[in-house]
């Protein structure tokens, strides 16, 4: 004769269940994923510019009190001469919250940060900008025939 284990009952279930739901509500989500879009007038996260020019950016709504954010560069080669630069991530058009430079070595770099949103949290929306420059390197040909570019994109960008 076949055994089997009768089920728990369906509004023992459903209980469990709406105190799981009431749970996360008190809580909030861990994280949320953000998007960011490219914004260069070449549609590619490079940019040859020698002043500090938007690639991406993205705009939230400052709900929650962190912004996980990482990032990836890399500097152009153009014949034998890399290029470096600098980067910098703006917050609400003119504070800048994460800063540093892209060596010119022609290869990946990282950052990461946990930026606070608690001076933000009262705006309905905030952009956030990821900005980079050229500062070194060849000043013509590559990329663009302005000399060489500054590659930029988001890792990973969550509310926490």
């Amino acid at each position: 004769m076949p055994q089997h284990a009768s089920s728990p009952d369906f509004l023992q279930r459903l209980a469990e269940l709406e105190d799981q739901v009431a749970q996360l509500r008190r809580t909030g989500w861990e994280r949320d994923e953000l998007p960011f879009y490219p914004t260069s007038l070449h549609t590619m996260p490079y940019e040859d510019a020698t002043s500090f020019t938007t690639v991406w950016e993205t705009v939230l709504a400052p709900r929650t009190a962190y912004l996980a954010l990482g990032l990836v560069f890399i500097g152009d080669a153009v014949g034998a001469t890399n290029t470096g630069g600098a980067w910098q991530v703006v917050l609400a058009e003119t504070d800048t919250v994460m800063s540093g430079t892209v060596a010119a070595t022609f290869s990946y770099q990282f950052a990461a940060q946990v930026i606070g949103l608690s001076p933000y949290q009262t705006l309905t929306e905030l952009k956030v900008q990821l900005q980079v420059r050229r500062t070194t390197g060849a000043t013509t040909g590559g990329k663009y025939g302005s000399g060489g570019a500054i590659g930029i994109a988001p890792r990973y960008a969550r509310l926490l």
